[in-house]
Formats: C-alpha cells, structure tokens, sequence
C-alpha cells in the first residue's frame, strides 16, 4: 500500500512502550478530517538492541506526535527510562532501514537531562524528508555519555 499524499490520514508511529506498557502514534492527519490508515513497518519497543552495532542497556523509550501533510509540521514526544546515563544528545536520523545508520536531520532538544525524561518538539520537514517518514525510513536515537553513538534507537514509521 502506498504511503505517499495520496493515502490521506496516516498513524506513523513506533509503538515503543515504557514500563507501565504506554504506546503512542504519530497521526497525520487528513484534509477533510476523515480518519484513513495505512500499514507500514511493524515496531517494537525502543532499545539498545536496535542501535548498529547493538548496544546492552536496559533503557527503553517510546515516541510519538502529530504530522501535518499540508504544513509539513511535525509535532512530537519522546520519553525515556532505565537508560545508564544521562543523554547527551538525541536526533531523527535518515534515511535509513532497520540496521542501517544515518545521518541526524532533526536535534531533538531542549531534553530532560536525566537517566528516565521526556522531550517534546516541533520540526517543519522537507518534501524529500516528509516522503522518507513515511516510508519509514527515520529512525530517532539517544545518545549518552556512555554509548556515545546511541544507546537506543526505534524505527519511525508509518502504520
């Protein structure tokens, strides 16, 4: 199914729960204001796992927000827990897949400074960037001093 203008409203998310099992969704909403999905890449949790090359950690997170197709504004939210030091930095990246790096495009910031925390922004993307989300091909990472290159990392996508 294609993920491009044409589909309408799309939920882009990656369903990253916290421990109390939260999970959140980009919604894009559509021009009439009638609710459409469609399916994208399936997700997990955020994790060190999911970082190239992997990374050991206990920390989790989740994002999630609202895409505007007509703006090009992204609203979003991240939160963290459990993660082994306090972040440093935090980005959307791409494009990429899963297991694959790639260049920040979005800084992610001001940020909670601490190991458990919440940010929350907006970005206006490109056309080139907005087609990229959507095909879930970003991904969004923390970095800590102690994983300097990310210590968790979930796919964005559209679902």
């Amino acid at each position: 199914e294609s993920l491009g203008r044409d589909v309408g409203d799309h939920e882009v998310s990656r369903t990253s729960p916290l421990p109390d099992q939260r999970s959140r969704t980009f919604t894009k909403p559509a021009q009439d204001g009638a609710p459409r999905h469609c399916t994208g890449i399936p997700g997990g949790t955020a994790s060190g796992a999911q970082e190239v090359p992997a990374v050991t950690t206990p920390g989790t997170g989740m994002v999630s927000g609202t895409y505007n197709s007509s703006t090009n504004v992204l609203n979003y939210n991240i939160s963290w827990a459990n993660v082994k030091a306090v972040p440093t930095m935090m980005h959307f990246h791409g494009p990429a897949m899963p297991g694959e790096n790639a260049p920040p495009i979005i800084t992610i910031t001001p940020f909670t400074q601490a190991v458990a925390g919440t940010a929350s922004g907006t970005a206006n993307l490109t056309e080139a960037q907005e087609a990229d989300m959507l095909a879930g091909k970003w991904y969004y990472n923390l970095h800590t001093s102690m994983h300097t290159g990310g210590e968790i990392r979930a796919q964005v996508a559209a679902q």
